[in-house]
């Protein structure tokens, strides 16, 4: 029963994943479907944390729109996940930033990474 679950879940597996982290600045393009239409929007912001492994693998992008955050979370093996382009990189030191959600203004900001 495991090896035919795990069967499953290998052939949904993207080819290729990009490389990022939690802190990473990052431009998400999805797919949209509006009725009959299908378009692709694109949402930038930092992503927040990264869940689970495999195919259930999940990360969260945080952004802040008019003085509002908005979060959005995304499968990354999902066929509505088009692509994730890497803006920049984030020097942080741990996994999940949950305290990026009660700051405001220049104090919500992640040091760039430098190499």
């Amino acid at each position: 029963m495991n090896n035919i679950i795990k069967n499953i879940e290998a052939a949904q597996l993207k080819a290729t994943v990009p490389s990022f982290n939690v802190g990473d600045t990052v431009r998400v393009s999805a797919k949209i479907k509006e009725g009959n239409r299908e378009r692709i929007q694109v949402f930038e912001g930092t992503v927040i944390k990264r869940q689970n492994g495999g195919v259930r693998e999940t990360f969260t992008v945080r952004k802040n729109s008019n003085g509002i955050g908005v979060e959005k979370t995304w499968p990354l093996h999902s066929p509505a996940v088009e692509n994730i382009e890497v803006v920049r990189r984030g020097k942080v030191r741990r996994a999940k930033l949950n305290y990026l959600r009660d700051r405001v203004g220049k104090a919500a900001k992640v040091k760039e990474l430098v190499r």
